[in-house]
């Protein structure tokens, strides 16, 4: 199934749909995963936080967030998916939207630890020791900007004879 990736910021959002993408935040890491933190951390709301979901907006079935660092790294963060939405892709479609959304620049994200093969297929490495979160392992990772490509022509190398 090819479902439509969405995505919008989250102060433009309808009500219906930023509850959508809340409630399925609490219902996957709160409720199905136990883990019990404030899933509502003041980030959703930023100007520069994109939300990126598949499914009706009233009830989606898949759904991200992307934040703005104070560093200037971006952030792929609450990274989620129905039961009933697994094993389809659907969580790389939103990674793939996230990343062609920043470009070459570089990206952040904390990897439950049996998801960082699909991480890496993105081009996410570990960068530092695994910690556990409510009972979760987890693993920091980040992808490295790259620098545009400039070829010796426009640099202004290369006019030679």
């Amino acid at each position: 199934m090819d479902e439509v990736v969405q995505r919008g910021r989250g102060a433009d959002l309808p009500p219906v749909t930023l509850y959508g993408l809340l409630r399925l935040r609490v219902d996957v890491f709160v409720v199905e995963q136990h883990c019990a933190y404030p899933e509502l951390d003041g980030r959703d709301l930023d100007p520069t936080t994109v939300h990126f979901w598949t499914g009706p907006d009233e009830a989606p079935q898949a759904c991200l967030r992307l934040l703005t660092e104070p560093t200037g790294d971006r952030r792929i963060g609450r990274v989620c998916t129905t039961a009933a939405a697994r094993g389809r892709g659907v969580a790389a479609r939103l990674i793939g939207a996230a990343l062609d959304e920043i470009g070459d620049a570089a990206c952040v994200l904390d990897a439950q630890a049996h998801l960082t093969r699909l991480y890496g297929g993105f081009g996410f490495a570990p960068n530092g020791p695994g910690y556990e979160w409510d009972g979760v392992l987890h693993v920091p990772m980040r992808r490295a900007g790259r620098a545009p490509f400039v070829s010796r022509f426009e640099s202004g190398r290369g006019h030679g004879t």
